[in-house]
């Protein structure tokens, strides 16, 4: 597994959004989304805000591979499940992000119910 460097870390803390994206099964890459990430560490988290039915979530999870988009920085990475001791450190960086914008938004990203709709963003060379 490759690791993300110093300067895509920083990118993708910093960026309030990131793109993402997932390979079709003919392996062509399927439009990017807009969603909110963070980093905890050296690794990098997404959530589904909406629930496993969401769209973008349940083709990242079928297809394990794609790209992220951040601040002018484009990786191909792999989708992974989170390990299970790491929630509620990815909770305390998305409420240190995003607080800014109101508990009901932030709501749907952090706590319990998320846990099954959390991705480790891994990067691939």
């Amino acid at each position: 597994m490759s690791a993300w460097t110093s300067e895509a870390l920083d990118r993708i803390g910093g960026a309030e959004e990131l793109q993402v994206s997932s390979y079709r099964p003919d392996g062509t890459l399927r439009p990017f989304v807009t969603i909110w990430g963070v980093r905890v560490g050296d690794d990098v988290y997404i959530r589904s805000a909406y629930g496993p039915g969401n769209g973008w979530f349940r083709r990242a999870r079928a297809s394990g591979t794609g790209r992220v988009a951040v601040g002018g920085l484009e990786q191909e990475v792999t989708y992974a499940p989170a390990p299970p001791d790491v929630h509620d450190a990815i909770d305390a960086a998305y409420h240190a992000k995003y607080d800014k914008f109101g508990p009901a938004i932030v709501g749907t990203v952090v706590g319990p119910d998320v846990v099954d709709v959390t991705l480790r963003v891994i990067p691939r060379p």
